[in-house]
């Protein structure tokens, strides 16, 4: 599932090509929202929101997530998409620009004073650019309130924070030396880990390749993440991997330093 990098770079991309357009063609392609058409209208602004997609159109807002499979393409008018027709949930056309979304994980159309409905579950978002010490502050209470739960599920729930996937919160636990099982009520400075995420989001937020370790090579990009079994890059100690989570949700692969990490 892309992180919240990866889907503020879509939004901005989507945002430069559709800023103050005129949709001359809207095609929805979900049965409940299959008769809305919002030709004619203007598209206001493409925003991210953790890793939630929001079109501001007229009055209305296209609420999108990506999920796993989930993409939005732009072309040309007359390009032959990349991917197959059947794929796309909702196409998007202005003069100089078609927006396809494929696959879709989340889409629905609310009107933009109703944006709340359908994220304003979320915590803070670590992209906000209008990020603040309030911000910090209380998504370092919504952590510190998880008093029980595992401090990388706490991080991955984006009722906390919003913007971090896996990668994230796996690096995140080894950067602050915490196992990822480690209860939030035992990790000792929430606040500088709130800061920390932050720094890593805004550092990778204009590169398509991701890095936490600060090395760009290939395969040296990450300290922990996808590396079972390979030797830690700070102490030799093979990696491990595991799952966490409820069995009744999804669960997440997890990687740490027995060593690093305690």
């Amino acid at each position: 599932m892309p992180e919240g990098d990866t889907v503020y770079r879509t939004a901005r991309t989507l945002d430069q090509a559709l800023h103050g357009s005129i949709l001359t063609g809207c095609d929805i392609r979900v049965p409940a929202f299959a008769t809305v058409d919002l030709t004619g209208q203007t598209v206001h602004e493409v925003v991210s929101r953790g890793k939630h997609l929001l079109h501001r159109v007229g009055e209305t807002s296209i609420h999108s997530h990506l999920k796993m499979e989930g993409a939005w393409h732009l072309y040309r008018p007359g390009t032959r998409w990349q991917r197959p027709a059947f794929q796309a949930r909702i196409v998007l056309q202005t003069a100089d620009w078609v927006a396809v979304g494929f696959e879709l994980g989340v889409l629905e159309l609310v009107p933009t004073r109703a944006e709340a409905e359908v994220v304003g579950y979320l915590g803070p978002d670590l992209l906000d650019p209008a990020w603040n010490t309030a911000d910090s502050a209380e998504a370092a209470q919504r952590l510190a309130a998880r008093a029980e739960q595992p401090v990388i599920l706490a991080l991955a729930d984006q009722q906390n924070l919003a913007g971090l996937g896996n990668v994230y919160v796996n690096e995140l636990c080894f950067l602050r030396g915490l196992l990822p099982t480690r209860p939030m009520v035992e990790v000792p400075d929430v606040p500088g880990l709130v800061s920390l995420a932050r720094r890593l989001l805004l550092a990778n937020k204009d590169r398509d390749e991701r890095t936490t370790t600060g090395n760009l090579r290939r395969g040296a990009q990450v300290w922990v993440y996808g590396r079972g079994g390979q030797p830690c890059r700070r102490c030799g100690t093979p990696i491990l991997r595991g799952t966490l989570g409820r069995s009744d949700v999804e669960q997440r692969n997890t990687f740490w330093c027995p060593r690093c990490q305690t």
